[in-house]
Formats: structure tokens, sequence, C-alpha cells
């Protein structure tokens, strides 16, 4: 069975190292006939943090194409912890993150490299999504502008706990501390979550590069001029 809802697909891809950094650690994917998305904002040192960010989505996404092209039941069995396409979804994150986890061992190039990781697939009515780090999804829905993912970071889990407000979280030293990521331990779990679409939604994945820099608000206006 077809994945029928990318063939309703509108998408955008845009990414820039910004003004201060040489490279850019940022690294997309899509594959609208799949309704396959995916980012992944690297880190660590030299240029480790772009080698991350570009396994992470060069594998993924190789694996995923092969196995929606022998599987295409995925474009229907994907709610619930055993469906197909969310076991298929965390034992793939599995092996990324330990392919990226044995590159960055002692004594390479590339020690201590990581990155973030955001999947979303689009199937049916529905987006589901897979993330581990502090990358951000992002949904426009009549005008309201809502946040989806919640952030694997030591920032949010001080907000969460109550210890320090959203302004101080924006100006905090160790905003950028994350708590999971994918090749830092030699095991990580991928926070998953399946959201109903409608028609009109416009849905923002972005890394910290973005909404670090821009706040929320003129993110919103920027989405609301463009959607339509």
């Amino acid at each position: 069975m077809a994945n029928t809802l990318s063939n309703a697909l509108e998408f955008a891809v845009r990414t820039d190292p910004g003004l201060v950094r040489r490279k850019n650690e940022d690294s997309t994917f899509a594959d609208p006939s799949h309704g396959l998305f995916i980012l992944a904002d690297g880190m660590g040192g030299y240029d480790a943090g772009e080698v991350a960010s570009q396994m992470a989505t060069s594998l993924l996404s190789s694996k995923l194409q092969g196995i929606f092209q022998l599987h295409p039941e995925y474009a229907t069995d994907y709610k619930g912890e055993q469906s197909f396409l969310q076991r298929t979804l965390v034992a793939n994150v599995a092996l990324i993150n330990a392919a990226i986890y044995d590159a960055s061992d002692h004594g390479s190039p590339f020690f201590g490299m990581g990155t973030t990781l955001l999947t979303t697939i689009f199937c049916d009515d529905h987006v589901l999504s897979a993330h581990v780090g502090d990358s951000r999804l992002y949904r426009l829905r009549n005008d309201e502008l809502s946040l989806l993912t919640h952030d694997h970071s030591l920032v949010q889990e001080r907000l969460d706990g109550g210890l320090i407000s959203p302004e101080a979280a924006r100006c905090a030293d160790y905003r950028n501390l994350l708590t999971r990521a994918i090749g830092i331990d030699r095991q990580v779990e991928p926070e998953l979550h399946v959201h109903q679409t409608e028609p009109g939604d416009v849905y923002l994945l972005c890394s910290d590069g973005l909404y670090d820099m821009v706040e929320e608000t003129e993110m919103h206006r920027t989405l609301i001029t463009h959607a339509g």
C-alpha cells in the first residue's frame, strides 16, 4: 500500500552555517515519496560534529528507504509501541547510534563526536516523530504554533523542575548541554510520538541554530506569512 499522504506534501529545506562558524554541522534529508524527513545537528571538536550529523542522516535514510520499499505496510502500521514503523525506527536509531559511537572511540580523530537526530514520517493522516537531543518539531495549525517535541537537555530538565524561568533558560550558559544524544553512549532511546495531521498544517524541523537566535514569536509570524 502506498504512502498516500506523501502525494499531498509540499516541502522546503534550508540550512546555513551562520555568521560565526566556518562549517555547517547541521545535516538534512528529505524524501517526500516516503513522507520521510531527517534533521541532525552535530557536536564535537574540529570537524567531528559535521561527520556525526552526516553519518546520522545518510545511514538512517538509506536504511529506512530500503525497508520502506520492501515493506510498504509501514504506511498504515505506525500506531502503538509494537507497530511496524515504531519498531523499525527504534531498531535503526540504535544501529546509527552504535555506528557513530564506534567511530568516535578513543584514539579516533573524531573522538567525542555526537549529534541530535529528529526524524518525521508522514503516513496517511498522521505524522510519526522520533527524536534524540534538542532539535525541535513545531506545528502551525489555524495560526497557532505548537512545539511537538521535548528537549533532551539540562535546561529543559531545570525548566521541568521549576528551577529556572523560560527567560533565564534562553541565556543560560549551559543551554547547549544535552542529556541524550546520538553517539555519546553505547545505547540511546529515541522519544516517539504520533500526531494526527490536518489539511493546511505546516511542520517545521529545526536545530537550536534557529530557535536560539530567533524568538518563537518571530518564527510564528514568518510561518504564517509564508504558509499560504
